[in-house]
């Protein structure tokens, strides 16, 4: 026992994102799995919405049980005391929450050109609301969950060791493939008219480089 807990207080770090994977893949795949392997359209298949949801307790729930392993009740408050903690200016939360969506937005807008399928779908329906709102709301909540994980545990420790480029990188990588599976059920249902052996290699290394790219500015704004 004791050896265990020497080998948490040393690598917690190491012990958080396989314990994160394990909860998210494990559950994403337990929930989604027929959905997933036979590429039903994820708008419309509920079994997305679910398995979705359950991917994102994984960082929260490896934070809680790893602060709670190695630092106690105390470690807890902390942890969720950063939920309310506002560090920066206005401006920076700003930037954060639009530079990414706007970069997006522009890639897609130019893979357009080339195909109408990757034009954004806020620009294709006249329900513009009925759109964006679950979104936003959706993005919100989901990121103040998520980010329990990666901002609430494993930044702070890796920036004890690392500068915040390094750790924007290391984290901002981890954090795309963490988006795996449901990356490849979006990409194989959504854009049917590209071969995925064509379109998904694409996808997923230009995501993890805009989520990468984005958790550095994250960083940066946490360190400030």
């Amino acid at each position: 026992m004791t050896k265990n807990y020497s080998f948490l207080k040393q690598y917690p770090v190491f012990i958080y994102y396989i314990l994160t994977f394990a909860i998210s893949f494990g559950g994403f795949l337990l929930i989604g799995s027929s959905g997933f392997f036979e590429g039903t359209n994820w708008e419309t298949d509920p079994r997305f919405q679910i398995a979705v949801l359950i991917m994102l307790a994984g960082p929260p729930i490896a934070s809680i049980i790893l602060t709670i392993l190695i630092s106690g009740k105390s470690g807890l408050r902390e942890l969720f005391s950063h939920l309310s903690r506002w560090r920066v200016n206005g401006r920076w939360y700003l930037d954060a929450l639009l530079i990414a969506p706007f970069l997006q937005a522009l890639v897609l807008f130019i893979l357009s050109i080339f195909s109408l399928e990757f034009l954004p779908a806020i620009f294709k329906t006249n329900d513009k609301i009925s759109l964006l709102l679950p979104g936003i709301l959706v993005g919100i909540a989901g990121g103040f969950v998520e980010e329990l994980g990666w901002t609430g545990f494993a930044i702070p420790r890796l920036l004890n060791r690392y500068n915040a480029l390094t750790t924007g990188v290391i984290v901002g990588i981890l954090w795309g493939v963490w988006h795996l599976l449901q990356m490849i059920w979006v990409g194989v249902s959504s854009y049917a008219t590209v071969a995925p052996a064509i379109f998904l290699p694409i996808y997923f290394i230009s995501s993890i480089a805009a989520l990468t790219a984005f958790r550095i500015l994250m960083v940066r704004v946490y360190e400030h």
